[in-house]
């Protein structure tokens, strides 16, 4: 099965488009590499970087691939060097110095605006953590979204670890304008029930287009019935475990809402793994980098849990703000218009891959 063992294994990644030609038969990173016949994006991170998280290499082929559990033989992708960039490519912390002395030159200080008041939670590495640089990805891309594009707005970004808190007191009662980030559905699909959860998300927020596309994940323990499960159906009658205040929507879609299935809800990303290495649960189920981070911080390879990378479902993570919030539409605008000029320069990615080769630095320190 796949090893999330992460000692001295890469997670960053880098840029948004598979490159098309210079392409190598070997699975090797720091090339571009065609698919073959049988190839998954899993073998391959398991080939060029001894892990199964093959996140780094979706967000360096975001734009070639649509569906990760999908690979089109012939398809050439970019698998990112050690350090986050491209074959060939401009560095991460190069392209970032590179665009901050720029939008440092066309800066102008608006002191007839409030700051946007941002809140995010700690302890979701990488993702947003008051111990990394700028405080983790969402944090990073937020405030610099909102000096791209001619935004130029001053901010504020706090740390407030009750995620539900978020949702259902402090957006509704505006003490802070932004949550970063959080998954909404599509809530044009009504082709399945609605939980009062997902149900509350569509009615009583607005959210910027996607941030950041990841891949959940689904471990269990190696001899689990669950491990080897080929499709949805499958995980029926599973006790899953998925952390308070995240969202359920891509099991709903998939006909595995309660009580199809039992849902465990604690509070910690730990508490998900162990109850799974405790039998109180039969898998854990959130973002395939947090899963790695996690295992990596309790000390646990691919012996202990393992993923099924038949099962993975896709989460599109958002800012929002409470519609509530008189300025709400114009925040989520002018993210939107930082976060698209970010996504042509490549500043986007480049964040990404710095913040995550830093959460792979921290690992790597913690397991020498």
């Amino acid at each position: 099965m796949f090893d999330f063992n992460l000692k001295n294994i890469s997670l960053t990644a880098f840029a948004g488009a598979a490159v098309m030609a210079g392409s190598a038969s070997a699975q090797e990173a720091c090339t571009n590499y065609t698919v073959q016949d049988g190839d998954t994006l899993a073998t391959i991170s398991i080939t060029a970087y001894g892990t199964s998280n093959y996140q780094p290499i979706f967000n360096a082929n975001r734009n070639a691939i649509d569906n990760p559990g999908q690979l089109a033989p012939g398809l050439v992708l970019a698998l990112p060097c050690e350090d986050g960039s491209l074959p060939n490519g401009q560095s991460a912390q190069e392209l970032i110095a590179q665009q901050e002395e720029r939008a440092a030159a066309n800066r102008v200080s608006n002191v007839y605006a409030p700051p946007i008041k941002m809140v995010t939670g700690s302890n979701w590495t990488p993702f947003a953590d008051d111990s990394l640089n700028g405080g983790g990805i969402f944090p990073r891309i937020a405030s610099t979204a909102l000096n791209r594009a001619g935004n130029q707005r001053e901010y504020s970004v706090s740390f407030v670890n009750d995620w539900t808190a978020h949702l259902q007191t402090l957006l509704p009662l505006g003490a802070f304008d932004v949550s970063l980030a959080w998954n909404i559905p599509d809530c044009s699909n009504t082709t399945y029930e609605w939980s009062e959860e997902t149900t509350y998300r569509c009615t009583q927020f607005n959210a910027t287009v996607s941030v950041y596309d990841t891949v959940v994940g689904f471990v269990s323990l190696p001899d689990s019935q669950y491990a080897s499960a080929r499709t949805y159906d499958d995980l029926k009658g599973a006790t899953i475990c998925r952390m308070k205040g995240w969202f359920t929507s891509d099991l709903e879609e998939q006909g595995l809402g309660e009580p199809t299935i039992t849902l465990l809800r604690p509070t910690t990303a730990k508490e998900c793994l162990d109850a799974v290495l405790t039998g109180v649960a039969d898998m854990a189920s959130f973002e395939l980098e947090s899963i790695a981070a996690e295992m990596s911080g309790m000390g646990l390879t691919g012996q202990d849990l393992v993923e099924n990378p038949n099962v993975t479902t896709m989460s599109s993570l958002r800012f929002i703000t409470h519609k509530s919030n008189p300025y709400g539409r114009q925040y989520m605008a002018m993210f939107n218009r930082g976060l698209n000029e970010m996504r042509e320069s490549g500043e986007w990615y480049a964040i990404i891959s710095d913040s995550l080769n830093e959460q792979n630095q921290k690992n790597n320190a913690e397991t020498n």
